[in-house]
C-alpha cells in the first residue's frame, strides 16, 4: 500500500509536459534578427511520429525512487519559416498519451500510475485533453550552447503562462528541427497539485522539461 500511494502522489510531476537531451553540439542556423510572430512565410507541418515532450520529476526525500519520468506525445503542430528563419509556431499536446518511461517493465503499477495522473486528482484530461506552447518570440544567441532564445505561451489546464526556453534550431531544406534545453516549471501555477496537502508536500514543486520537434515543410 506505501508503495503504491508513493506511485501516485508523484504523477503531479509531469505536469510540465513538455524531450531527448539536445546535447552539447549546438547546429549551425542561419538566424539572423529577432523575429515576432507572423503569418508570412512558409509552412511546416509538426512530424508527430519524430517530436515529443519529456519531463522529470522529482520526491522531495530521498528514497529507492526518487524520482520519476515519462513522455507525452504531441497531437499537432505547425512553424513558420521565413527566409530561412524560424519565425513562430505552436504545438498541441495529445494529454491522453501522458505516461512514465521508468515504469514500463510493470504494467501493474505504470497502469495505476497513468490512470490516476489523467484523474480529476491531477491533469483532468477528461475535461483538459489538450495543452499547447506558442511560441511568440524567437531571438538568436551567440552564447552557450544554445542558438536561439523562444519565447512563448505554455497552456496546462486551460491556465496559461509565459515561458521561455534556450533552444537549439536547425533550419534546412524542406525540414526544421528545435530541440529545448531541459527547463524547470513549476507546476502549481498550472494548477497541478495533488489534492490532499500533505501527501502533495512530498513532491518537489519544480518539474523539469523539454521539448523535441521536427516539422517538414507543407508540399
Amino acid at each position: 500500500m506505501k508503495k503504491a500511494v508513493q506511485l501516485l502522489i508523484i504523477g503531479a510531476f509531469c505536469a510540465g509536459m513538455i524531450v531527448v537531451s539536445c546535447g552539447k553540439d549546438k547546429p549551425l542556423s542561419s538566424q539572423a534578427n529577432e523575429s515576432t510572430i507572423t503569418t508570412e512565410g512558409s509552412i511546416f507541418e509538426l512530424d508527430t511520429l519524430n517530436s515529443r515532450i519529456e519531463w522529470k520529476g522529482f520526491k522531495v526525500l530521498k528514497t529507492e525512487n526518487t524520482s520519476h519520468f515519462g513522455t507525452i506525445k504531441f497531437e499537432s503542430g505547425d512553424v513558420t519559416v521565413k527566409d530561412g528563419k524560424l519565425e513562430s509556431g505552436n504545438f498541441v499536446a495529445d494529454m491522453s498519451t501522458l505516461t512514465s518511461v521508468d515504469l514500463k517493465d510493470d504494467a501493474e503499477n505504470l497502469n495505476k500510475f497513468n490512470g490516476h495522473l489523467k484523474s480529476d486528482d491531477f491533469f483532468e484530461t477528461n475535461k483538459f485533453p489538450t495543452a499547447s506552447y506558442e511560441i511568440t518570440k524567437v531571438t538568436p544567441n551567440s552564447q552557450g550552447d544554445y542558438n536561439t532564445l523562444l519565447d512563448g505561451n505554455l497552456t496546462i489546464k486551460g491556465i496559461t503562462k509565459p515561458v521561455q526556453f534556450n533552444a537549439n534550431v536547425l533550419v534546412k531544406e524542406g525540414e526544421i528541427s528545435i530541440a529545448t534545453e531541459p527547463k524547470d516549471i513549476m507546476r502549481e501555477d498550472f494548477g497541478v497539485k495533488f489534492q490532499m496537502p500533505l501527501a502533495n508536500g512530498l513532491i518537489k514543486d519544480e518539474v523539469n522539461i523539454q521539448i523535441l520537434i521536427k516539422a517538414l515543410e507543407k508540399k
